[in-house]
């Protein structure tokens, strides 16, 4: 294997992380899965790669806190090597509702794990990947999402705003260290089949909307990896500040 090759998949516990994490493993990478508070899925995980001859290790980070991203990140450094690739998908939704019902709690929380979160891990990555610090580079994936496009009405515009932030993030920040060996890409996943749509209050949501999407079924986590994987590999070797909707059409 070559130990070169060292991911961050921030909430790697469950859905879409936990795909790319698997991915990543079996591709030959060092994986790191990161979770805030699901130990028992993310250390599962980390077993299960390890037990199939990989390498992985499972970090407890808020990564809405500084010093847990700094913390995230030198446990990485320590026990596996220096990060090439950062995978951002650690986000929260909280129940539907409209915005005239949203307290400024809620707001702040989401925005501060949403966008905040981003921002300090890729902080982190580029502090260690950038030829200008001495690294030799790497690719970040951020995890948007279509509600960046959408606006998520009646539903979670909080959510949906704080996506479009990544999008911007990954705008300025691809262009900010195109010449320093680092590419940034974002992935807008739509209705994936997730647990994700259980913290919003509708486990069945896929279901209901399924019929609008064109290509008339929901996705799946492992279709989202793939995408991810491509951007971060040196299949995408051309591409920096770009966006794959992953979304059937919608």
């Amino acid at each position: 294997m070559n130990m070169e090759n060292v991911a961050i998949i921030t909430g790697g516990g469950r859905g879409i992380g936990a795909a790319t994490a698997q991915l990543f493993a079996r591709k030959g990478y060092a994986v790191c899965i990161n979770y805030k508070s699901r130990s028992a899925p993310a250390e599962a995980l980390a077993t299960a790669i390890n037990g199939e001859g990989g390498r992985c290790i499972a970090v407890q980070a808020d990564v809405s806190e500084e010093a847990d991203v700094k913390r995230l990140f030198a446990a990485v450094e320590q026990e596996l090597g220096t990060p090439n690739v950062l995978v951002n998908n650690a986000g929260i939704l909280k129940p539907q509702m409209r915005l005239e019902d949203m307290t400024a709690e809620r707001i702040n929380g989401i925005l501060t794990n949403n966008v905040t979160g981003y921002f300090l891990c890729c902080r982190e990555a580029v502090k260690r990947m950038s030829s200008k610090h001495g690294g030799k580079g790497g690719t970040i994936v951020n995890v948007s999402s279509g509600a960046a496009r959408t606006g998520s009405p009646n539903e979670y515009i909080d959510y949906a705003a704080s996506k479009g932030a990544i999008d911007t993030l990954t705008k300025g920040l691809s262009l900010e260290v195109a010449a320093e060996g680092i590419r940034v890409n974002c992935v807008r996943p739509g209705l994936i089949y997730t647990d994700m749509h259980s913290d919003g209050g509708e486990p069945g949501r896929i279901e209901r909307l399924k019929s609008k999407i064109p290509m008339q079924r929901g996705g799946q986590p492992e279709e989202v990896a793939e995408a991810i994987y491509w951007l971060a590999s040196d299949k995408s070797s051309f591409s920096t500040g770009n966006f794959l909707d992953l979304a059937g059409g919608l």
